[in-house]
C-alpha cells in the first residue's frame, strides 16, 4: 500500500460535501481505482460511493477505464477503475494561475531561458530545503525518499513511496504547478534534480503530470545496482573471458 498523508478536506463542505472530497481523494492518491475499494478503505456502502462517484463524473471529475483481466475470463463486463481528471485534481487546489505564466513568460523573453532555470531552481529550493534535515537523517536512499514523500505532500503533492525491484519510485498524485511545468518543463527538471541531491542516488523522472500522464513518477535507483554497474568483473579483461 502506497505510504501517504491525506490532503485536508475543506472546512466549509458539509457531510456530503466531505464523503465525496474523500472519495476523490482516494481517486487522487490511488487511481485508477475500484468502486468496491473505496468503500471498503472509506467504511461506506457501496451505493452511497456510486453515487459520489456518478456525480463526479456526471461533474467531468472523474473518468473510468476497464481494469485489466488476469487468468481465465469470466462473464459480464470487466471491473471499472476511477481516477480523477484535471478538473478533478482542481479541488485540492492548485498553486498557479495565468498571472504566474504570464510573469514566466515575461521573463523568459526578457531575460533568457538561463533566468528561468534559475527561477525553477530557487523555487524547488523553497520548496524542499526546509525539510533537509529530516530527509537526510538516514543514508538509506529508502527512508530518505519515503522521508521526501512525507514532505512533499505537506507541500500539497500527495506524495507516496513504493518498491520496484530492488529500488524505490516516488510518486507525486498531485501537481500544484501542472499548467505552468506544461509550458516550462525547467520546473520539473530542477525539481528532479534537487530530488537527487537530496536522496544522494541518481534519480530518473518517468512521467510527469504535466506531460499528461496520470503521476508523477521518479525512480530512485538502489545502492546495489548503482554499486553492481561501478563494480566492473574481476573475470574479464578486455572484454575477454581470463
Amino acid at each position: 500500500m502506497p505510504r501517504t498523508a491525506p490532503p485536508s478536506v475543506p472546512a466549509q463542505v458539509g457531510a456530503e460535501g466531505r464523503t465525496r472530497h474523500e472519495v476523490a481523494r482516494l481517486l487522487l492518491e490511488q487511481g485508477p481505482i475500484a468502486a468496491v475499494v473505496v468503500a471498503e478503505q472509506l467504511g461506506i456502502s457501496s451505493t452511497a460511493v456510486r453515487r459520489h462517484l456518478d456525480a463526479l463524473l456526471a461533474d467531468g471529475e472523474a473518468e473510468t477505464r476497464d481494469a485489466s483481466r488476469r487468468g481465465p475470463r469470466g462473464r459480464g463486463r470487466p471491473a471499472k477503475l476511477f481516477f480523477l481528471t484535471e478538473s478533478g485534481r482542481a479541488r485540492f487546489g492548485h498553486a498557479y494561475d495565468d498571472l504566474a505564466v504570464s510573469a514566466i513568460r515575461f521573463l523568459a523573453e526578457h531575460a533568457g531561458e538561463d533566468a528561468v532555470r534559475a527561477f525553477a531552481e530557487r523555487r524547488v529550493a523553497k520548496l524542499v530545503e526546509p525539510h533537509r534535515p529530516a530527509i537526510t537523517a538516514s543514508g538509506d536512499p529508502a527512508v530518505r525518499a519515503e522521508a521526501l514523500a512525507t514532505a512533499l505532500t505537506r507541500e500539497g503533492y500527495a506524495a507516496s513511496t513504493r518498491q520496484v525491484g530492488a529500488g524505490e519510485q516516488l510518486c507525486q498524485h498531485h501537481c500544484p504547478v501542472a499548467h505552468v511545468a506544461a509550458e516550462f518543463p525547467q520546473l520539473c527538471e530542477a525539481e528532479t534534480e534537487a530530488f537527487g541531491r537530496l536522496l544522494g542516488t541518481p534519480v530518473q523522472r518517468l512521467a510527469t503530470i504535466a506531460h499528461g500522464d496520470g503521476i508523477c513518477t521518479t525512480h530512485v535507483t538502489a545502492p546495489t545496482l548503482l554499486n553492481t554497474r561501478a563494480t566492473p568483473s574481476p573475470h574479464k579483461t578486455g572484454g575477454i573471458s581470463v
